[in-house]
């Protein structure tokens, strides 16, 4: 196996940015992955929370088409991360600014469902705030994403499902495999726990925020499931980089 791409969603369900190199840490998430969150007017997380939530309480795809082809750069040094999206104009944010955090929520707002609770405030969890309940990486393989493509007649871009590792080298749904076993990436170490079960988002265009392609009923109909990529925890940290070798 070797890695193919690596990518990061700095607000979670608010755009995805791809990277050359990442270093991950034991028992963390990927660096500047879904460091904050949008919450909604029904949340049931309050102002200022860092504790994980579930995604229920956030803005995302799966509810909200538009927001899946919003892009993110992120600018480490300061700490600001730029957005795009085809039908807004460009915006950069510091999300732990009070300010800048309100022009983020105003800017996100005509991009979300009008028949669902409006955007409401910016959080900062203490971990990321993956779909998961434990800092996790999303790992995804290319050979699937090959065939869910070849079953629905067209290529899929990988941002659609939102991983943080690429692999190639898999027999397509191979990283089912992988559960309950530990993997070297690079210089990192993760345990594989669990496979991914997926969610209306993916069957969104990550190009254009239009949902074009009924990925759930593939998944179902060809492979009996829809579940695509898993879940791992870091247990041992070290950089990684595209084109690195992973081993099971």
């Amino acid at each position: 196996m070797r890695v193919r791409a690596l990518w990061r969603h700095p607000i979670k369900g608010h755009g995805v940015e791809a990277v050359a190199e990442t270093t991950l840490a034991a028992g963390r998430t990927m660096p500047w992955d879904r460091v904050w969150a949008i919450a909604h007017a029904a949340a049931k997380v309050a102002p200022g929370a860092t504790a994980w939530a579930n995604c229920v309480n956030f803005g995302r795809g799966a509810k909200s088409a538009e927001l899946m082809a919003i892009r993110a750069e992120v600018d480490e040094a300061r700490g600001r991360i730029r957005l795009t999206h085809p039908r807004r104009p460009a915006i950069e944010v510091d999300p732990d600014d009070p300010a800048d955090a309100a022009r983020l929520v105003a800017w996100v707002t005509p991009l979300s469902n009008p028949g669902r609770p409006a955007p409401a405030f910016v959080v900062k969890g203490d971990v990321g705030m993956t779909d998961s309940p434990f800092p996790s990486i999303a790992i995804l393989n290319t050979a699937s994403l090959a065939a869910l493509g070849d079953r629905l007649g067209k290529p899929f871009a990988m941002e659609r499902f939102r991983g943080n590792v690429w692999l190639d080298g898999l027999a397509p749904f191979g990283e089912f495999d992988l559960v309950g076993r530990e993997i070297r990436v690079g210089e990192a170490t993760l345990r594989v726990r669990e496979r991914i079960t997926r969610c209306k988002a993916t069957t969104v265009d990550p190009l254009t925020g239009i949902s074009d392609a009924d990925t759930l009923g593939a998944l179902r109909a060809g492979w009996g499931h829809e579940d695509f990529g898993v879940y791992a925890e870091v247990t041992g940290g070290g950089r990684v980089a595209v084109g690195d070798a992973a081993l099971a």
